[in-house]
């Protein structure tokens, strides 16, 4: 049975191109804008408030944080803090979520709209629903800007805070990898990782960094030391080394295992073509970087991807508006809805598996965030697979092999 149509979770007044969720808050933080052009688009971080209503995951706008002239376009989230890629630059914002005291009783009309509890909308068929008042508040500083990319289109295209929050990695459309100490904002290190544009950044054990980049190369960093570059098709003989390029690149965890760690990329067609190929996800080993497993993912290009908490979900956005949950173990599909948005998905990310998070979950597998350029954020359910318990699949077993026996009795007596 294909899937329901995503139910439209929020409407932004500008295009959206990133989003990540708090595990702890129940925040969903989507950014992004018009960029400088006079279009009258606006540029914000908007804050959106996580939670059940009548049985249906709902998103409500707690605060929007106005960016200027500057569209959001990466964010990496560590507790309380974004790293906010706007054009050449990284912005460091903190925001803290404050709960006022309990208000008794309704309260007033506000007819600015901006002080007061906002009202918070639930979502429901047909535009219908109950408002309830929204009290929690946001507020938001900025910290730091620095300039991570020189390159004459300055665009920052990747960053990422390592497992501790003491490195954020920035990759620009100049190629170069930068390290930065945080919470000082001290740059330690940069070089040239590629020949063009950096499409990703993750990292791993030990500060290991992996890059995938425009030049059809994926390396594994240690330092400005080169420790490996990643073939995926080696083992793909029909498939030249540069029909095909790296899209993105995420570490995730193993389920039942906390000792593992794989890398999930992407690689997809270096030219459009009127038959499309497919485009492809590999799983490698996160301590050895060996290939461990390829499988195409369909003709749409990719153009996102996101790793579940547990490690045991891949999610996929294509440039075509259409969004894929494939599980990691054996890179199957088992979600798929076709031009889910109207233009290219720009990000996409899973509820988080803390306690808070599985409440919204309210009994599916999964939850994924999507966003897109048509300037929604569209929510993805994965209901749970039923399964039955091992002691009722050995019963099962036994009562076949039994039932085998005494029909093997009556066909030929005598048998036992």
């Amino acid at each position: 049975m294909a899937p329901r149509r995503p139910a439209e979770l929020y409407r932004a007044p500008f295009p959206l191109y990133t989003v990540r969720l708090h595990p702890q808050r129940l925040l969903a933080i989507t950014a992004g804008g018009g960029g400088a052009a006079k279009t009258g688009i606006r540029n914000g971080v908007h804050f959106l408030q996580l939670e059940q209503i009548g049985g249906q995951l709902s998103a409500s706008l707690l605060h929007s944080h106005d960016t200027e002239t500057r569209a959001t376009m990466t964010m990496a989230l560590a507790d309380d803090i974004i790293a906010a890629g706007q054009d050449a630059s990284c912005h460091i914002l903190r925001f803290s979520l404050q709960v006022p005291e309990a208000k008794s009783g309704s309260a007033g009309r506000n007819g600015s709209g901006e002080k007061g509890p906002r009202k918070r909308k639930g979502p429901s068929p047909a535009g219908q629903g109950d408002t309830q008042s929204q009290t929690s508040e946001v507020t938001v500083e900025s910290l730091h800007s620095v300039r991570t990319d020189f390159s004459p289109d300055a665009l920052q295209k990747a960053v990422c805070f390592n497992a501790d929050c003491s490195l954020l990695v920035t990759g620009g459309a100049d190629g170069f990898l930068r390290l930065w100490e945080f919470p000082s904002m001290k740059k330690t290190l940069e070089f040239k990782a590629h020949d063009g544009e950096i499409e990703d950044i993750a990292l791993g054990p030990d500060n290991k960094v992996v890059t995938a980049g425009r030049d059809f190369q994926c390396c594994v960093w240690q330092q400005d030391q080169l420790v490996t570059g990643l073939r995926w098709n080696e083992n793909l003989p029909g498939i030249p080394d540069k029909a095909y390029r790296y899209q993105a690149c995420r570490f995730g965890a193993v389920e039942d295992n906390a000792g593992a760690l794989r890398l999930y990329t992407v690689q997809v067609p270096h030219k459009r073509e009127r038959r499309p190929p497919p485009c492809y996800l590999t799983k490698w080993d996160g301590k050895s970087f060996l290939p461990l497993l390829t499988r195409p993912c369909g003709n749409e290009v990719i153009s996102c991807l996101s790793i579940s908490d547990s490690g045991t979900f891949l999610g996929l956005g294509t440039v075509t508006g259409s969004v894929a949950i494939h599980i990691a173990f054996s890179l199957q599909r088992l979600y798929y809805v076709k031009e889910a948005h109207g233009i290219v998905v720009t990000d996409v990310a899973f509820v988080p598996e803390s306690r808070g998070g599985r409440e919204l979950l309210a009994g599916n597998e999964a939850a994924l965030l999507s966003v897109a350029v048509d300037s929604r954020c569209k929510l993805h359910l994965l209901p749970s697979r039923r399964s039955l318990p091992v002691w009722l699949l050995l019963l099962l077993c036994a009562g076949l092999i039994v039932a085998a026996i005494l029909l093997l009795q009556l066909t030929f007596p005598g048998f036992l």
